[in-house]
């Protein structure tokens, strides 16, 4: 066990905090969602609410992994807890999960910090879910992996894009942004919304993305914006929202996944 570990913040929560039930729930989660592709993508876009909402829409991305060669994951989510400027890493050696810990892979962070929006900081990890959330269905479909994980204050596409391509690496690198679409809209109108973010993300076009279409638009507008340089192609695998999985449908959150390949 190392000195510094980040402690779960939202077990119990957001996800089972019993490892036996947390396991069960994820394992029906991904029963039920189905690969589409032989080709393993590189980078995700997957949603961060409680696992009864948006479980479901997130399974379908981690369908598409393919655990072997995959030994480090750069993971970007929003901020919903502290403001600064730029992008956060965790001065933490390890995270813990109920499902156990997972090591933070510092030489890869070591690229990074010393860019100028990249700053060191606990504080804007201690409490955040949009990362947190992600790591049990990173522990169920991957073998052995180091973790990158940094938060997104206060920055821009352009900051985010050269994150990205700095940690980039090749296969045995992936790709995850945490990030849930629009907030507290009526059902009909959240669905006619996010399928509008959607297309702009399958078309690559950041241009089609404002600032009330996901919470974490700055991180998938930094993912699609080096997409687009690197000409990717993006898929949309799941589009839906809390009033169709576990929600009433007078103001729902929208979730979606999308694989992106090289």
């Amino acid at each position: 066990m190392s000195e510094k570990v980040r402690v779960p913040a939202v077990a119990g929560m957001f996800y089972p905090a019993d490892p036996e039930e947390l396991r069960r729930m994820l394992t029906g989660f991904l029963d039920r969602a189905a690969a589409i592709s032989l080709t393993p993508p590189k980078a995700i876009i997957v949603p961060h609410a409680g696992y009864i909402y948006s479980g479901p829409v997130a399974a379908t991305a981690y369908a598409q992994l393919h655990p072997a060669g995959i030994n480090r994951v750069v993971l970007i989510g929003p901020s919903h807890c502290v403001s600064f400027p730029g992008l956060a890493a965790p001065e933490a050696l390890e995270w813990e999960t109920p499902l156990g810990e997972i090591l933070i892979d510092f030489q890869a962070l070591e690229k990074v910090v010393t860019l100028s929006q990249v700053q060191l900081s606990d504080m804007a990890h201690k409490a955040e879910h949009s990362l947190e959330v992600q790591l049990p269905f990173l522990q169920s479909v991957l073998d052995d992996f180091q973790l990158v994980p940094l938060v997104a204050g206060d920055t821009t596409k352009e900051e985010v894009a050269e994150v990205l391509d700095a940690l980039w690496g090749g296969p045995e690198t992936l790709v995850v942004i945490s990030s849930d679409l629009c907030h507290y809209e009526s059902y009909e109108r959240a669905s006619e919304k996010d399928r509008t973010t959607a297309q702009a993300i399958v078309d690559l076009d950041t241009r089609g993305l404002e600032f009330d279409d996901a919470c974490g638009l700055l991180p998938v507008k930094g993912l699609v914006h080096l997409a687009q340089q690197k000409l990717m192609r993006a898929e949309l695998l799941d589009l839906r929202n809390s009033g169709d999985t576990a929600g009433p449908r007078d103001a729902v959150v929208g979730y979606g996944a999308f694989a992106f390949y090289e």
